[in-house]
């Protein structure tokens, strides 16, 4: 039984629903997977770590949630309504390597990420190449069913043939005929159509047999056949960014609702974008990109970017800022060195308000992140505990019982947030950054607070965490 009412916006009905799994005790989750032909920004880590989130609260409330995720590795061509060059097969040749080796090498960075961020890896992880024949398969039963025809460029779907092609992304057809010239492909009966399967470009390294001739299967095809093959033909959630909502996901609607006559996915779940610092769709054709590794090279522990992310509901956008991501690391110090002192609490009096406040706020944070995820206001409610606590400590005015009721608390909600650790850090520190830290501890003793801020960032950006504490300075590693 869920811990409370699990509410989620479902993009399907554009309102807040409560949430309601096909089976009792178990959730099919399907997530949008990155193309990989470069590398991923933090704009495309923020949908991983807002899916991340989805999952962990579904598991917090004692789901078993069965994850797939696909890997497009061929068929995403340079336009997302299938024109141009094939995406892997362009940077193959730009690196002068095999599309194997491309895929191989982004596939890697993408999921070392992924780990330094503490998402999880999904159960199932599909790559596109070794799952043509379900593509194939799919696709002739939306031929069966009369959805394709053929032009030029392959097997095309025709929109027009799935009554409800246009609710999904509230499209204007009819608009979108008029303004459109179909001059890639001027068979095409609708701009709304797209490819199944692409023949026209004998060229392309990666081609099979087919029906319809030998070549690719088109970007949109590969997540309907992979979803329906490990979660079903009906399942409960498909997570991705909202910039797939009106082509994409559309597609994958028509295509899987199409060929299996069932409403195949009950609840869409879409997160806003990170915007760069111009305020401007990272991406790298803008050129507004920032990576993970450049976060770490400026001294950010890359859980600073998670808690980034968490202190924003998923449904809202974010300018990318460097100046709130510092903001961030230091609320998220703030927290790390609350656990360094619990774990390092020796003794003080019982205090038997503390596990009354324990109760509310554990009640307090289950509301808040079953409400849609509201990681926002969890954090604040976990930062006025925080600071009691805190005060407490202080005060000795906790056992050493309380503290490690505390502790498991922050154990729980950490299995949901996964931002903090709970190891103190044992490792000799060199000469150079000993005499930095007694530099800084004169410092403070002449009141010279700016000074001695001024060497605790010059330590974190070192990788050296200070904690202070009623019983002294204390460090860990942060990098």
């Amino acid at each position: 039984m869920p811990l409370g009412k699990i509410l989620l916006y479902n993009t399907l009905s554009r309102k807040k629903e409560e949430f309601k799994p096909l089976k009792k005790d178990s959730v099919g989750m399907y997530t949008c997977g990155p193309t990989v032909y470069w590398f991923q920004h933090l704009g495309n880590l923020r949908a991983y770590i807002a899916a991340d989130l989805l999952r962990r609260v579904l598991e917090f409330n004692g789901f078993k949630v069965r994850q797939a995720m696909n890997l497009t590795d061929v068929g995403h061509l340079t336009s997302d309504m299938d024109y141009g060059e094939d995406k892997m097969q362009k940077q193959a040749e730009k690196e002068g390597k095999t599309i194997k080796d491309i895929a191989d090498f982004y596939a890697e960075d993408f999921f070392g990420n992924c780990k330094k961020l503490n998402i999880q890896k999904p159960q199932i992880v599909a790559k596109a190449t070794e799952h043509v024949p379900e593509m194939i398969e799919l696709i002739k039963k939306l031929e069966a069913k009369g959805f394709t025809y053929q032009t030029k460029i392959g097997l095309i779907y025709d929109t027009s043939k799935f009554k409800k092609y246009a609710e999904f992304g509230r499209l204007n057809l009819e608009e979108s005929k008029a303004g459109t010239r179909l001059e890639a492909d001027p068979e095409r009966k609708q701009p709304s159509d797209f490819a199944l399967w692409i023949t026209n470009q004998p060229k392309h390294v990666m081609q099979w047999q087919s029906p319809w001739g030998q070549g690719f299967p088109g970007w949109h095809i590969e997540c309907s056949a992979m979803s329906l093959k490990y979660l079903g033909e009906e399942f409960d959630i498909h997570t991705g960014g909202q910039d797939h909502i009106q082509i994409h996901h559309t597609n994958e609607i028509a295509q899987s609702d199409g060929a299996t006559g069932k409403k195949t996915v009950h609840y869409w779940f879409h997160v806003a974008w990170l915007l760069g610092m111009n305020a401007v769709k990272m991406s790298k054709s803008s050129g507004e990109v920032i990576r993970l590794q450049d976060l770490e090279a400026e001294g950010f522990n890359p859980l600073d970017f998670r808690f980034y992310c968490l202190q924003s509901h998923y449904k809202s956008q974010i300018v990318f800022s460097l100046n709130a991501l510092k903001d961030s690391m230091r609320a998220r110090t703030y927290l790390q060195e609350l656990v360094h002192r619990l774990l390092d609490y020796t003794e003080g009096k019982e205090n038997n308000e503390a596990e009354k406040l324990i109760e509310k706020n554990k009640n307090a944070f289950i509301e808040s992140i079953n409400n849609d995820l509201d990681s926002p206001k969890a954090l604040a409610g976990l930062f006025d505990f925080a600071r009691q606590v805190n005060a407490w400590i202080n005060e000795k005015n906790l056992s050493k019982k309380n503290a490690m009721q505390v502790l498991d608390f922050f154990k729980e909600i950490n299995s949901v947030l996964v931002v903090l650790g709970f190891k103190q850090e044992k490792t000799k520190l060199s000469e150079e950054l000993m005499a930095l830290i007694d530099e800084r501890e004169k410092l403070r003793t002449q009141k010279k607070w700016k000074e001695a801020d001024l060497i605790r960032a010059k330590l974190l950006e070192k990788g050296i965490q200070l904690l202070d504490s009623a019983e002294g300075i204390k460090w860990k590693k942060t990098k």
